[in-house]
C-alpha cells in the first residue's frame, strides 16, 4: 500500500506535524503514567483501525517495560484481571471519548466520575488530550493511508 500523502514533502504539513508533535511530547511529559498512556493510545488506535498507531504503541509499551500478556489483552481489557482500577478507568474513559459518535452523547457522568476518582485534574487533562490527540492522529494515517505498520522503532519520535 502506498501512502496517498508525502506528509515529509509537503511544506504544510510538514509546519503542521512538528507543532503537532509537539503536541505528543508535551502529553509524555505530563503527570500522566507512561505506560497509561501507552495503554490508552494503544486501545484508541485498536477502534479505530490504526496498524501504524498501534504497531507504535505496542512496541513503545513494551520498550517501556509492559508485559505482552497485558499488550494482549488490552483489546479485551473489561474481561481482564491484569488491569489497574485506573487504568480500567483510563482506558474506558478512552473508549467512550474515541466512540463519541455511537456513544449518544460522548463520555457519560459515571465513566468521567469513575477517572477522576483515580486521576487529578493535571491527569485528566492529560488523559482528555491524549484521546483527543490520538484519534487526530489515527485519521491522519487512516484518510492518507500512512503504510509502515511493522516498521517502527521505539524511540523514534522521542
Amino acid at each position: 500500500m502506498d501512502a496517498r500523502l508525502n506528509y515529509l514533502a509537503s511544506p504544510t504539513a510538514s509546519k503542521a506535524a512538528k507543532q503537532f508533535m509537539a503536541v505528543g511530547r508535551s502529553l509524555k511529559n505530563s503527570e500522566l503514567p507512561a505506560l497509561t498512556q501507552e495503554l490508552v493510545a494503544l486501545r484508541v488506535s485498536q477502534i479505530n483501525g490504526c496498524a501504524v498507531c498501534v504497531d507504535m504503541h505496542t512496541k513503545e509499551a513494551a520498550a517501556a517495560g509492559e508485559t505482552s500478556v497485558r499488550l494482549n489483552l488490552v483489546a479485551a481489557w473489561r474481561e481482564a484481571t491484569v488491569f489497574t482500577e485506573a487504568e480500567r478507568a483510563a482506558l474506558e474513559l478512552a473508549e467512550e471519548g474515541t466512540r463519541v459518535a455511537d456513544a449518544a452523547g460522548g463520555v457519560n457522568d459515571e465513566v468521567w466520575a469513575h477517572a477522576a476518582k483515580h486521576f487529578d485534574d493535571e491527569q485528566l487533562t492529560a488523559l482528555v488530550i491524549l484521546v483527543s490527540f490520538m484519534n487526530s492522529v489515527n485519521r491522519l494515517n487512516i484518510i492518507t493511508r500512512q503504510p509502515c505498520a511493522g516498521d517502527y522503532e521505539p524511540g523514534l519520535f522521542g
